[in-house]
């Protein structure tokens, strides 16, 4: 879970939904089951999303909290572990794996120190849970500056899983409804349907070999997110045989309507 891989300060409020949406995408443990209940709950007195998103996120967990163990494991590794179209690594979507990337986590980690945090080895600072669970705790300028900033890849994540009928879609569709931008997803649905594939094994055999090549490269910094990103992936496979936008202002109990729950 990305709670251990982050120290930070108590010092904000904590935005709780923000968290229960990086626990959604995190890989599946007994411990996100067993925290359902308490995730259904913050998630419906979270005011600033729909009734619609906020009792689909709802329903999602009460499944999460029904399903069987390993099959979430096996279909989070299917989904996120395979390809990297649905990479929950910001800057793989914008960087791929240049040395592009490696200073824009440099920059993203200093942003991170800045604010009183310290990170371990076991994520990449990029790691869309991670992030979040660092937004949570942000005021909420800065959530609304960093979501407005990355909500192309929100978009183009939430197309992707929507069409893999994924309910991890929700994630990244409530993030862009905190500042008014569901409507960013339309631009991108059509061009996903056509992308071909590359969760099938000829498309991974191909990926393993640039890693080969990678695994060879003279840079020290390239190596050690290579190890970083691989433990990572080794950890799960064990485990299963910019623009600044406003966050929508949340409304008073008084303003809540008779139809949503």
């Amino acid at each position: 879970m990305t709670e251990a891989a982050i120290q930070h300060p108590a010092t904000e409020p904590e935005m709780l939904s923000l968290r229960v949406l990086a626990r959604l995408l995190d890989y599946p443990g007994e411990a996100l089951q067993g925290a359902a209940g308490e995730m259904i709950e913050l998630i419906d007195a979270e005011r600033r999303l729909p009734a619609a998103l906020r009792t689909a996120l709802m329903d999602w967990c009460q499944r999460l909290a029904e399903a069987d163990l390993l099959e979430l494991q096996a279909e989070y590794v299917a989904l996120f572990d395979k390809g990297r179209s649905t990479s929950l690594l910001l800057f793989e979507h914008v960087h791929g794996e240049s040395r592009d990337r490696g200073q824009a986590m440099v920059d993203l980690l200093a942003e991170y120190r800045a604010a009183g945090f310290e990170l371990d080895a076991r994520e990449l600072p990029d790691y869309l849970p991670l992030f979040l669970e660092y937004l949570s705790t942000r005021p909420e300028a800065d959530i609304g500056r960093w979501l407005g900033e990355i909500r192309h890849i929100l978009a183009l994540l939430v197309a992707r899983l929507e069409e893999r009928d994924a309910d991890h879609a929700l994630v990244p569709l409530a993030l862009l409804a905190l500042i008014g931008a569901e409507g960013d997803v339309d631009a991108h649905r059509d061009s996903v349907k056509e992308e071909a594939p590359d969760d099938t094994p000829e498309a991974l055999d191909e990926v393993w070999e640039e890693e080969a090549v990678r695994f060879s490269a003279a840079s020290d910094q390239d190596c050690a997110l290579q190890s970083a990103e691989g433990r990572r992936l080794a950890e799960r496979k064990q485990a299963v045989p910019s623009d600044p936008v406003r966050i929508m202002p949340g409304s008073g109990p008084a303003d809540r309507g008779p139809t949503e729950r």
